[in-house]
């Protein structure tokens, strides 16, 4: 039982340090063209989005881009409507995580392979110069979130024999709200909605919870990443505490339309399934989270 927890603990710590080397590691990398591009690109509310959406999904911190954007709009860069656009593309972005992790991480045993990357990574980042070393550290970074993801699965699917949250009631109104704060103290102690959604997908496959339990959970870890920002905007300008509200409204009211149309979600995820031949389990959920995150951006 204790090697099972220390797996447990181990992974996500694993991947949680993945995620910041390779958010550090190409913020460095890329220079100023982040930045550059974060501010270029955000002229209406459609480039807003589509920009702090792709910048999400490279970098693979969410909460690393609602920073920044509150950053911007504090020093004057960026104005308050173009801020909602980035924030809305950032929360939309970080499903890209749940894809990854379900398609590659989950089927393949990459673990093993990816164990190489971080020894090239370290060497790079060690042995060379300028913005070579960054590139080090993505490398170790990437190697690292699927080396944690592998540790992770092991140490869930261990731990399902001993404490199996399927078995749990998933019926009922207090029930719901108990395992969507879960999913929201998930994504505060972790600090990273990407983690706490890669634990989610690691349950699920190995069926230490069903998938009703793990929409639940999704949808409080989306309510629960908009924390960060929170914590980042106390003490400053009105401007940029608008800007957090928005993420916090926002990702709320897409939790809320989320539980209150579950039952067409899921019927919808099952239509796909039988029609376009998505695979159930982690891959599923995965959809389910980019599905109730665009009903929230089109809202």
């Amino acid at each position: 039982m204790t090697i099972l927890i220390f797996k447990l603990l181990g992974g996500i710590g694993m991947f949680l340090i993945g995620m910041v080397l390779l958010s550090d590691g190409i913020k460095s990398f890329a220079g100023d063209a982040l930045r550059t591009a974060l501010l270029r690109f955000t002229g209406s509310p459609f480039k807003a989005f589509i920009t702090g959406a792709l910048i999400t999904a490279i970098v693979q911190l969410s909460s690393a881009t609602t920073v920044a954007v509150i950053g911007f709009v504090s020093a004057g860069l960026l104005t308050f409507p173009q801020s909602i656009g980035v924030v809305i593309g950032a929360s939309f972005g970080t499903t890209s995580t749940g894809w990854i992790v379900s398609v590659l991480g989950l089927k393949v045993s990459i673990g093993f392979y990816a164990l190489p990357l971080v020894g090239i990574g370290a060497f790079i980042k060690l042995l060379s110069r300028g913005r070579w070393k960054s590139f080090g550290l993505t490398l170790a970074g990437f190697g690292l979130i699927f080396v944690g993801i592998e540790t992770l699965q092991d140490g869930m699917q261990g731990l399902s024999d001993f404490f199996n949250l399927a078995e749990l009631p998933s019926t009922g109104v207090f029930n719901h709200i108990v395992i969507i704060v879960i999913g929201i103290a998930m994504t505060v102690v972790m600090q990273s909605s990407s983690a706490a959604i890669a634990t989610i997908l690691t349950a699920l496959h190995t069926a230490s919870i069903n998938f009703e339990q793990a929409a639940y959970l999704v949808i409080g870890a989306a309510i629960g990443t908009t924390v960060t920002g929170v914590l980042a905007s106390i003490g400053s300008e009105v401007s940029t505490k608008r800007t957090e509200l928005s993420h916090v409204f926002f990702n709320v009211i897409t939790g809320i339309i989320a539980l209150t149309i579950l039952p067409v979600f899921l019927w919808l995820i099952g239509w796909v399934q039988i029609n376009m031949k998505l695979e159930p389990g982690a891959t599923s959920l995965a959809a389910f989270h980019t599905f109730f995150i665009a009903v929230g951006v089109m809202v």
